[in-house]
């Protein structure tokens, strides 16, 4: 979003995004080790396309901000490495305390009162969503759109949170005005965070 947003504003056009995600191409089915067994159950193939542009469009999100962060020291927490088959993803199950333990200080800068908010959380499984739900003290209403996509696609990488954008633009019981955290996570440990408003 960051690049297509300055590309856009360079070329004052449209700049489209397009997300391609053949997760079952990385994993061996093979591995039966515990760890590849969640990661296998969690990961799926996604595909989508979307458009940033300097012209405010009919229907979308406004981008009001876009922030990201790596947590330092924690390189060890999510790895992705190649192996005779494909990549291989290491996941360890500290990352959502360690995400918990940065993302109010993260969320500072956005300005905005959570309970007035959606959230569109990366959900890299569902403890993930759960954790910052607690934490942040959200509704199940606001997470909503969130574990929706997961119980339905899976985490289909960087095609996810994009999917969750456009389940928030479908629903029509979403006003215009309202303002969307977006929160996505990965190796690094880096959290990368967007607030939109809906239009």
């Amino acid at each position: 979003i960051r690049m297509a947003q300055a590309f856009a504003a360079q070329s004052k056009s449209e700049v489209d995004l397009v997300h391609t995600e053949i997760c079952s191409l990385h994993l061996d089915p093979n591995n039966h080790s515990p760890e590849q067994i969640v990661v296998q159950s969690l990961f799926a193939d996604g595909f989508i396309k979307y458009s940033v542009s300097t012209e405010t469009p009919y229907s979308g999100f406004r981008i009001l901000k876009v922030k990201e962060f790596i947590i330092p020291d924690s390189a060890e927490l999510m790895t992705w490495f190649t192996s005779n088959f494909g990549m291989q993803m290491s996941l360890s199950k500290e990352v959502p305390s360690v995400i918990a333990n940065h993302i109010v200080a993260f969320l500072k800068d956005f300005e905005v009162q959570f309970e007035n908010c959606l959230f569109a959380i990366h959900p890299g499984g569902p403890r993930i969503i759960e954790s910052l739900q607690d934490l942040l003290k959200l509704r199940d209403d606001q997470v909503r759109h969130a574990k929706s996509v997961l119980f339905r696609f899976g985490n289909m990488s960087s095609a996810t949170l994009p999917h969750i954008w456009q389940d928030l633009l479908d629903d029509q019981t979403i006003s215009a005005k309202t303002k969307i955290v977006s929160l996505a996570f990965g190796p690094g440990l880096t959290i990368f965070g967007g607030l939109f408003e809906k239009l």
